[in-house]
């Protein structure tokens, strides 16, 4: 039947991989991206703040264990799911700190653009990884495991 409308398959496209990607990444690069941002963030706060106050490196403080996370769960497979869990508790802190951006009176816009970016980056994070984990179950369901 597909011969009589001269229709031709395409059986050189692939199936849909087991690797679930975010915005272009794996799960694993995308917490050290975040957490590249968030350190990044932190040290040009502390070093455009004028009080040089240990405080304007606290996005640096979330950034860190989200690179460790992500490193170690690519260097780690078999606990990859540990680790990304791990990570998305950083991240869900790291979104909560952020939303102090509501209670702030008073606050420096640099004290606003840190809240605002723990905020940002910890929401896409989690969408990134709640994703994620849907993905990872509808492909245990799928091979019946």
């Amino acid at each position: 039947m597909i011969d009589n409308y001269n229709i031709k398959l395409n059986h050189s496209r692939k199936l849909m991989s087991n690797e679930f990607r975010f915005l272009g990444l794996t799960i694993p690069n995308l917490a050290m991206l975040s957490g590249s941002i968030l350190i990044l963030w932190g040290f040009f706060s502390y070093i455009a703040s004028d009080s040089g106050s240990i405080t304007a490196l606290i996005p640096s403080f979330f950034g860190v264990p989200l690179i460790i996370l992500g490193f170690l769960s690519i260097r780690n497979e078999s606990n990859r799911h540990h680790y990304m869990h791990a990570s998305m508790i950083v991240a869900l802190i790291s979104v909560l700190g952020g939303f102090r951006i509501f209670q702030i009176e008073d606050a420096s816009n640099l004290t606003l653009a840190s809240h605002l970016i723990l905020l940002v980056v910890g929401i896409i994070f989690m969408i990134g990884g709640i994703l994620s984990f849907r993905h990872a179950r509808k492909l245990r369901e799928s091979l019946g495991e």
